[in-house]
């Protein structure tokens, strides 16, 4: 009988529960690194599969004002990944946010940011325009000799895929 209700109680796609997805979105805070990681890639393989997770669009764009870095990358990384989720369009007021990570504080957030401009690009081609302008303008000399230029290729990566 409860293999039934579990099986009822999950969303198309979904492979969680709604209970282990509220679960898994409160884990990705937890102080505990390897925990909220864990938690990231369920979300995460669960946003791949289908549109459950989209509901928690609200919280990861929350997120991506944390002071925590692990946080705002987690953050970045399933607003990308549920992007192709937003009929709603709540990208629209998330991306002039978003796009202030592109220059992060810390260069690993930055580079995750930018690599996930890809997922956001394939799913709303519309918003081309102002990420095209955002990696154009971005200013890299923040960072030392060792991470800028891994991060202008990450730029350059992003731009030549918009190209096509």
């Amino acid at each position: 009988m409860r293999k039934e209700v579990l099986i009822v109680s999950r969303e198309k796609g979904c492979s969680m529960d709604a209970k282990e997805l509220e679960g898994d979105v409160r884990g990705l805070y937890s102080p505990d690194t390897k925990a909220a990681y864990a938690c990231f890639l369920r979300l995460k393989a669960e946003s791949e599969a289908g549109n459950a997770v989209y509901r928690f669009w609200d919280d990861f764009a929350g997120m991506i004002a944390s002071e925590n870095s692990y946080v705002r990358t987690r953050g970045l990384l399933l607003i990308a990944e549920n992007a192709k989720w937003d009929a709603d369009h709540k990208l629209d007021g998330v991306l002039p946010r978003y796009l202030e990570h592109i220059l992060d504080e810390k260069p690993i957030t930055a580079r995750q940011c930018i690599s996930a401009l890809k997922s956001i690009v394939s799913a709303r081609r519309d918003l081309v325009p102002e990420i095209r302008e955002a990696l154009e303008t971005a200013d890299t000399g923040r960072y030392n000799a060792n991470m800028r230029p891994l991060i202008e290729r990450d730029i350059a990566g992003v731009l030549k895929m918009m190209e096509g």
